[in-house]
């Protein structure tokens, strides 16, 4: 496999105007354009087209995460604003745990306006349907991580209540930062895909936001397979590439829980039938398992996937059924119902797709790591598309259009 750590980022630049942003989605979330690639040609459609666009057989794997009202925002007896921007639970680590934790939790947080709160703690009133509590947020003496993020313990005193109580009712839906606006109560709807259950994620998996209760149940009629899998977005997937090269730049760790009888299922369905993925997200922990169970099957499994694992380990002999059959006898070895852990991997070009046929998904900022992930998948069409689709109206990123791209690896 090449090996992408050369690669410079700015040649996966390219223009896009403010005003081919989507600041907002469409009322009519399937009626968004969709346009597809497969076999070197380019045709344009319409999302609610989907169902006859997947081949016969089709697994539609898509990312269950839901987004969490993740920013808080206090106010010192000063006047100074502080937001609190939550990453990801501390303690408990887990994160169904976080969310029912009384009392007490600990977070990974960003800090906006640091500056302005040094020391002491910062209080709010809070109130709920199920009554009112006073929060307390505290800086703990660990030291802040390489993402400048900090360990926060938040106290509140009414036991009956739950942080996720508590951060429903005060906290904002964050929206990305490249839509240069303020959240608005629109967002908590539309920022959720709508088969989103499982909390965590500080930004959405957007290519699932075009999915509407009865596309699904016309995909569900068309025999189509649809399966889920687990990652919290991470807010450093809205991270630029800074490097000059992708080898200086370090991937963030996400979230994963993807369930053996899913794994197992999947073994016996890659190279039989065609695997659809919605969104990276999904991408990136299908491909993941791969190579999660080369690693289980030479022993080197740590519960975190190193980013350039693909690149630097030797050319695995496994097949992708196999690499996935390791992870289920891994599984039933320990008992285990779910495959928990986390993943850093970086697909760039270079990189060969084991798992992933076809990958839905949205128009991806210039200059990158998700733009790398679709150059991979398409090769340098990647240019000729995007072209295409600035000259032919289409709406650019989270609350923009949509794509169907077929891998041009795949004979």
């Amino acid at each position: 496999m090449n090996n992408p750590r050369t690669i410079r980022i700015d040649q996966y630049n390219y223009p896009l105007p403010d005003e081919r942003i989507a600041k907002h989605p469409l009322q009519q979330r399937d009626a968004c354009k969709l346009l597809m690639y497969r076999d070197s040609t380019i045709s344009d459609h319409i999302f609610r087209e989907l169902p006859s666009l997947l081949p016969a057989g089709t697994m539609l794997v898509y990312n269950n995460t839901r987004v969490i009202n993740a920013r808080l925002r206090f106010t010192k007896s000063t006047g100074a604003a502080i937001e609190i921007f939550c990453l990801e639970p501390k303690s408990p680590a887990d994160y169904e745990q976080a969310f029912a934790a009384r009392g007490e939790c600990a977070w990974q947080c960003l800090v906006g306006n640091s500056k302005k709160w040094k020391e002491g703690v910062l209080a709010m009133d809070v109130h709920t349907e199920s009554g009112t509590a006073r929060l307390t947020a505290e800086r703990l003496p660990d030291p802040p991580a390489a993402d400048k993020s900090q360990s926060i313990v938040f106290r509140w005193d009414n036991s009956s209540l739950s942080f996720s109580d508590i951060i429903s009712a005060i906290g904002e839906i964050p929206i990305p930062p490249y839509l240069n606006r303020k959240s608005e109560e629109s967002d908590t709807t539309d920022y959720q895909t709508v088969y989103s259950h499982i909390d965590g994620s500080v930004a959405a998996p957007t290519a699932g936001l075009h999915f509407t209760d009865e596309l699904l149940a016309e995909i569900d009629r068309a025999g189509i397979a649809r399966r889920e899998v687990t990652l919290h977005v991470g807010a450093g997937t809205f991270r630029p590439v800074k490097s000059d090269e992708i080898g200086d730049h370090d991937m963030h760790s996400e979230f994963i829980a993807v369930s053996r009888d899913f794994i197992a299922e999947l073994a016996a369905t890659v190279g039989n039938r065609p695997v659809v993925a919605v969104g990276t997200t999904s991408v990136r922990t299908l491909e993941s398992l791969y190579h999660i169970g080369c690693l289980m099957a030479a022993g080197k499994w740590n519960g975190e996937l190193p980013q350039w694992t693909p690149y630097d380990a030797d050319e695995s002999p496994l097949t992708a059924a196999e690499a996935l059959t390791e992870i289920v006898k891994h599984l039933d070895a320990a008992g285990d119902s779910v495959l928990v852990g986390r993943t850093r991997i970086i697909i760039a070009p270079g990189y060969r797709y084991r798992i992933v046929d076809a990958i839905i998904t949205n128009f991806h900022q210039p200059q990158s790591t998700l733009l790398l992930l679709v150059s991979a998948f398409l090769g340098d069409e990647w240019r000729h598309i995007y072209t295409h689709a600035l000259g032919n109206g289409y709406r650019f990123l989270s609350y923009g259009d949509a794509c169907l791209f077929y891998n041009h690896q795949q004979p």
